[in-house]
């Protein structure tokens, strides 16, 4: 298997697992804490910090455990001297991120005895979720691209998964910030689901939220760029060095 595969296996499988995380801790939380909300969230997003921060040690060194597209093109973007991602590689990191997500929806679906295939009917759009959407994802990637450019990309499993955890409950959103994950989302109609109809815009202020980021910790750490093969964590070389 080509270095290239074997990272975009660890990216999909990465992601399906994340997705699969979020959505069968919804479920659980859900069944096990009927009727109380705070509580449920409490749990969805205790299973989620403690998750992510286990696959970003797992997968982390073989690809980096982006599991995210904005992440993924914010290392493209910052990083075309040489450091980053290349346009190939970019397209096999978001092909296996959107299509895990959308299997680790349904694999936790399924865990449950859910209907495998389902759409969410829970639509999230306000001007609040979509400013929350905006702000967790300019703060996760100003956390990823300065633990990089500072030679702290060890702590990324710590420190990525405290501020998803933290921006859980200080977001109206409840923190996706992943369009990848959003995707995933909506293809389960339980605690965690989002309407299809609430996704598009999810993922735009996603994208803006990734842009603010990056070019505020560029002109923060202006050689950024340089260091983007630390995304988020050291990892196989990119296939054209």
């Amino acid at each position: 298997m080509s270095v290239l595969a074997r990272r975009a296996l660890a990216e999909f499988t990465g992601t399906a697992l994340l997705v699969a995380i979020v959505v069968g801790s919804g479920i659980a939380a859900q069944q096990l804490s009927a009727g109380d909300v705070g509580l449920q969230l409490l749990e969805n997003s205790t299973a989620t910090v403690f998750g992510l921060a286990v696959l970003i040690l797992v997968f982390g060194p073989i690809s980096g455990a982006h599991f995210n597209p904005v992440v993924s093109a914010a290392d493209w973007l910052a990083g075309r001297r040489g450091a980053g991602l290349t346009p190939a590689e970019l397209a096999s990191y978001l092909a296996a991120q959107i299509s895990g997500a959308i299997l680790g929806a349904i694999l936790a679906n399924a865990m449950f005895d859910q209907p495998a295939l389902q759409l969410s009917t829970h639509h999230r759009i306000t001007s609040g979720h979509l400013i929350g959407e905006f702000v967790a994802t300019a703060g996760l990637i100003m956390v990823i691209f300065a633990l990089a450019r500072t030679g702290r990309a060890a702590l990324s499993a710590t420190a990525v998964a405290a501020w998803i955890g933290a921006a859980y409950w200080f977001t109206s959103s409840t923190s996706f910030a992943n369009p990848a994950v959003t995707i995933g989302r909506v293809f389960t109609d339980t605690f965690a689901g989002i309407a299809p109809t609430s996704a598009p815009a999810f993922i735009a202020a996603q994208l803006l939220g990734a842009a603010a980021g990056l070019a505020l910790i560029t002109v923060l750490y202006p050689d950024t760029g340089d260091h983007a093969g630390e995304v988020v964590v050291g990892h196989d070389q990119p296939t054209h060095h």
